[in-house]
């Protein structure tokens, strides 16, 4: 990610509406999940710590961030426990935490598989791992390059680094779905312009507007809490856990049956 992208980001983490909206969405999501109040937790990429903030209610926290601005930012803002490292070689033992976070970190790794393998190192058997991505490599953008970006997923890729890993489906769905239109639209209106749109698309929106435009947010918040998968939208989240290995091995000798569908209880 670019430099001047990364200080945008830092400075937007807190009160920006996708990430407020963002945020929601994951909590609730781990509402369903009946963590115990000691959940060792991991936010991967933890960025200036905004998750952190919300993750302490739900056990002891931990980040870790690749970028020295982003340590600092998580420092200054009371988080003392976020570390600098990369993704892909976390400085902890195997099976330090119950719950992991990584909210669209691993699109910015080369190697996405080694970064979730990397992750179910560091998780309990039985432990989770919630994921948030961008979606669609047909909406690749500017916006991603000046990210840092090195993919957008549809669920099958996702899925699939994940299984590779060692990780287990949980549930998933789309979100941001009620913007997926419109960003659409403006990004073919900027396809090909290169150099000359060299922001994220954060910039695209005055703050003033960010009540409103969380709002959508908040009703697909309530619709994933009840339940309801959403067919498609600007990211994906998908929740895994990590086998025992009993049940790998159980599960790698049984003849394929269907799978049910997944219903995430309400908190």
């Amino acid at each position: 990610m670019e430099e001047s992208e990364f200080r945008a980001m830092l400075d937007e983490s807190q009160r920006h509406w996708w990430y407020r909206g963002r945020r929601r969405i994951v909590c609730d999501t781990l509402e369903a999940l009946r963590l115990p109040p000691s959940t060792r937790i991991l936010d991967a990429g933890c960025g200036s710590g905004a998750m952190l903030d919300q993750l302490a209610r739900y056990g002891d926290t931990t980040g870790v961030e690749p970028h020295p601005l982003g340590v600092a930012a998580a420092h200054r803002a009371g988080h003392p426990r976020v570390v600098r490292a990369r993704v892909e070689e976390l400085p902890f033992a195997a099976a330090s935490f119950e719950l992991v976070t990584c909210l669209d970190v691993i699109e910015h790794t080369p190697d996405d598989r080694l970064a979730l393998q990397e992750l179910h190192r560091v998780t309990v058997p039985g432990g989770y791992l919630v994921v948030t991505v961008p979606a669609y490599p047909a909406l690749w953008s500017q916006h991603d390059v000046v990210n840092g970006h090195h993919r957008r997923y549809v669920k099958r890729t996702l899925m699939s680094a994940a299984t590779e890993a060692g990780w287990r489906p949980v549930r998933h769905s789309h979100f941001n779905t009620f913007f997926l239109l419109p960003a659409a639209m403006v990004r073919i209106a900027f396809k090909g312009q290169g150099e000359r749109q060299r922001r994220s698309e954060l910039a695209l929106t005055p703050r003033s507007l960010d009540p409103i435009l969380e709002i959508p947010l908040r009703i697909e918040a309530a619709l994933l809490r009840h339940g309801i998968r959403l067919p498609a939208g600007l990211s994906l989240l998908a929740v895994f856990v990590r086998p025992h290995a009993a049940a790998r091995a159980a599960r790698s000798s049984a003849p394929a049956t269907p799978r049910r569908a997944f219903r995430i209880r309400a908190g």
